[in-house]
């Protein structure tokens, strides 16, 4: 069990996920969650591997980017519009209005951090993200940052990052972002080049099928 004390000290470490999650989503059946320096080769025997790194920013030192071409809007923005942001980043998964909306009645849903980058003048989203914000232990936590693939190595993704920190600069005590390791879009760059540190790696380990 996590207590909230460790996980203040060393949230990346101590925890797999944020904790306001850690408290109330349990662990699927058919499923671990390891450490990295926990994972020992017998455990690979029989699960399947997907490492997650999980990263930290203090909020201290902030970059805060801008593009010529486009703005940064949040607060108000539909449900459908983040859908198809999502949908469109992705090759291999889906998110539904119904999902999406869900997040909106989660104890740490805060609109201003639900942003769009807009191209000006055509209103065309190019990017976006959302952040949570757990009030009880001040940790802000980054979801769903995406670029539309033909968007794609122009600094969005930096501008819709460094405007989430922003917006909690003050706020909030800190943030933590998590992804995928393996993951090609390198998502674990990004977040590296605004100001997120960290070594920490979780593995999802998943029960392989029998035969």
């Amino acid at each position: 069990m996590v207590l909230l004390e460790s996980y203040l000290r060393d949230p990346c470490g101590t925890a797999s996920i944020p904790y306001w999650k850690y408290k109330r989503i349990p662990v699927p059946p058919g499923m671990m969650i390891v450490y990295h320096r926990e994972l020992t080769d017998d455990l690979l025997i029989d699960h399947s591997d997907e490492p997650y790194f999980r990263l930290y920013h203090d909020l201290k030192n902030i970059r805060r980017m801008t593009v010529p071409e486009a703005e940064v809007v949040s607060g108000g923005e539909p449900v459908s519009e983040f859908v198809r942001l999502i949908n469109q980043s992705y090759t291999d998964l889906r998110v539904t209005a119904e999902q999406m909306e869900g997040y909106r009645h989660t104890p740490v849903y805060c609109p201003e951090l639900w942003v769009l980058l807009r191209e000006k003048g055509t209103h065309t989203v190019l990017a976006g993200g959302i952040a949570d914000y757990d009030r009880q232990i001040g940790e802000s936590i980054l979801e769903w940052i995406q670029v539309l693939p033909p968007y794609r190595g122009r600094g969005y993704g930096q501008v819709v990052v460094n405007a989430l920190l922003s917006k909690m600069q003050g706020t909030a005590k800190f943030a933590t972002v998590s992804g995928k390791v393996n993951d090609p879009t390198g998502p674990e760059r990004l977040y590296r080049r605004c100001g997120f540190v960290g070594t920490d790696i979780w593995h999802i380990l998943t029960q392989k099928s029998e035969g």
